[in-house]
């Protein structure tokens, strides 16, 4: 039983084995659009800051994270790489980033 080489054998009675797929390798991340500070409006009129694009393996990403919630004094959370502060704080962010070395840019109107 012949078989096309571009053909992928799904069922056959013949005894042929089909030839391993070949495996990609894993892509390369996409490049980071930066740092992003967005200002998100909740119900009862409360406010949350969001801070998406930390640079980093997640691990470093998660430290970072607790270092701005620790340095604007505020409650947060930080989960699928983004993190939400409780509150207006976009400048303070923006201050820490700046002193260790990292670019951000706000988003949104």
């Amino acid at each position: 039983m012949a078989r096309k080489d571009e053909a992928r054998l799904v069922y056959s009675t013949g005894g042929e084995t089909a030839r391993p797929e070949p495996v990609a390798a894993p892509a390369a991340p996409a490049a980071s659009v930066g740092i992003r500070l967005r200002l998100e409006r909740r119900p009862s009129n409360r406010v949350a800051t969001v801070v998406t694009g930390l640079p980093g393996r997640p691990d470093d990403a998660a430290a970072l994270a607790k270092a701005l919630k620790s340095g604007c004094s505020t409650g947060g959370t930080f989960k699928d790489g983004v993190l939400e502060l409780q509150g207006d704080h976009r400048e303070r962010v923006e201050q820490i980033l700046a002193a260790r070395g990292l670019k951000s840019k706000r988003a949104g109107g």
